[in-house]
Formats: C-alpha cells, sequence, structure tokens
C-alpha cells in the first residue's frame, strides 16, 4: 500500500517522523512517497499559521516544543538538537533542494543529511553550497544537482508537490496521507501504523462476512 509523507525540512517533528519511515514500511509492507513541501507555504495558501503572532496553545510555545521534541528523540534513541537561534535557512531553498534529489532518484538519503545538517550537526547556515555539498554526500553530481535546484521544472514540480498536499487536505507536516485518510503529526504513527497492519491482515471469524 502506497503512503504519500508530506514533510518539512526544517520541521521538528517531520524529522522525528522521518526516523521510523524505514521500520515502518518493513514491519506493515507499506511504501511511503516522499513529498517535500515548503510548510510556510502550506500555511500561506491556508491563510493561517500557528506560528504567527503569540502561540495559540501551550503547544506551540517554543520551551515546550523543544522539551517535547527531545523526547521524542530519546524515545526513538536519535540525535536531536534544537535549531532555533541556531541555524539559519530559507524553508524554500530546503524544500526545493530536496525536490532536486527527488528527481535525481535521491529524496529519501538526501532528506536524511539535511535533517542532519538541521538537528544534529547544527551547521550555521543551511544555504545552497551546504545544499549542494549535502548532495555529494549522498552520491549526487554536483553540476547535475545544481541544475535542477535551478530548474524551472523542479520549481513546477516543487508546486505541484504543495498543490496535491492542498487537495488531500494537509494543513501540517509532517501528513500521511493512506486511500484518502490523512494522519497528521509524528505522534500519530501509532494510529497510522495500526491503520496499516488492519489493511494488511487477515479478518478475524467476527469480522468475516457471512456466507
Amino acid at each position: 500500500m502506497k503512503v504519500d509523507f508530506y514533510y518539512g525540512l526544517g520541521s521538528r517533528y517531520s524529522s522525528l517522523a522521518s526516523t521510523q519511515a524505514a521500520r515502518l514500511e518493513q514491519d506493515t509492507g507499506c511504501t511511503l512517497e516522499w513529498l517535500p513541501i515548503n510548510s510556510s507555504a502550506l500555511y500561506r495558501a491556508r491563510g493561517v499559521s500557528p506560528f504567527e503572532g503569540a502561540p495559540v496553545s501551550g503547544q506551540y510555545e517554543w520551551s515546550y516544543r523543544e522539551r517535547d521534541a527531545t523526547r521524542w528523540a530519546d524515545l526513538y534513541r536519535v540525535p536531536f538538537v534544537e535549531p532555533r537561534g541556531r541555524v539559519r535557512f530559507d524553508p524554500e531553498l530546503l524544500a526545493l533542494a530536496a525536490t532536486a534529489a527527488k528527481r535525481l532518484g535521491a529524496v529519501v538519503p538526501y532528506t536524511h543529511v539535511l535533517y542532519a545538517a538541521m538537528f544534529v550537526d547544527s551547521v550555521p547556515e543551511i544555504g545552497r553550497e551546504e545544499c549542494v555539498r549535502r548532495a555529494v554526500s549522498v552520491g549526487l553530481s554536483p553540476d547535475a544537482f545544481r541544475r535542477e535546484l535551478e530548474s524551472g521544472v523542479t520549481s513546477a514540480e516543487q508546486s505541484e508537490i504543495l498543490e496535491r498536499a492542498l487537495s488531500a487536505g494537509v494543513f501540517g507536516v509532517p501528513s500521511f496521507v493512506v486511500d484518502g485518510e490523512l494522519f497528521w503529526g509524528n505522534d500519530r504513527l501509532v494510529l497510522l501504523r495500526h491503520r496499516l497492519s488492519a489493511h494488511g491482515r487477515e479478518p478475524t471469524r467476527n469480522e468475516r462476512p457471512a456466507p
């Protein structure tokens, strides 16, 4: 079964969810389609953002988000360094970079190294050259990557992914869509796993239709 995985490159919870992707595929037999988006553009398109102005609830307080992400990282046993105030980046550039890698057939490893730059290495700035350097680290040609990054086709594909997300009802990242059903948030992975496992298992006697 195919699952659309919409994620933002600056999103803590997208990064955390990405660390569970391979295990999810292995355990449930699903196939994730990695779909990078600029979550800021998503919020603009929807006309509302939980990150503008005063926090709309406690879960959007930055101090709470850092503690919560750190707890999830501890549960998953993965490294996490809060990037706020440490790393400068343009979310549109990172979405385009991941889309360029997707066009070159390397979106999964490239996404992981971009997340490492943001949430593990805490490089001071993830600009164009850092994006190229990370592409080279996963075996992509720097020239080919630069061409894709600057291509209007890549920009158009990024816009198409955003429109696809909006059409699917995506309102934040990470989001997973399976058979038109939306699961939002790293903490909904348990529900997604249950949905996928229930789909793939044999029905019990009580669930089988009468002959």
